[in-house]
């Protein structure tokens, strides 16, 4: 079977699709949480305002651990993995 030609979209098209996928990413993430908390009927875990939180499909939460502040990085640096202590 003959493979259907692709349609060929401008660069000014290209670009304006690709602006959407930010917000199209944030909506995805924010759906799943949502089908997750309301189809396992169980608890989510994620991160809020620099602490590790569990999620109810209730609404309610509880805090499970605060965490430490973030590191900041400079855009483009490189990082490296530390070697772990006990290695030989």
């Amino acid at each position: 079977m003959p493979r259907p030609a692709l349609k060929l979209i401008s660069e000014a098209q290209m670009q304006a699709g690709e602006r959407q996928i930010p917000e199209l990413a944030a909506k995805s993430g924010h759906a799943a949480y949502k089908l997750a908390l309301a189809t396992t009927g169980a608890v989510v875990v994620k991160t809020s305002k620099g602490e590790l939180v569990e999620r109810r499909a209730d609404g309610s939460s509880k805090l499970i651990k605060a965490l430490p502040p973030g590191k900041r990085v400079k855009v483009g640096a490189k990082l490296k993995r530390a070697k772990p202590d006990n290695a030989a």
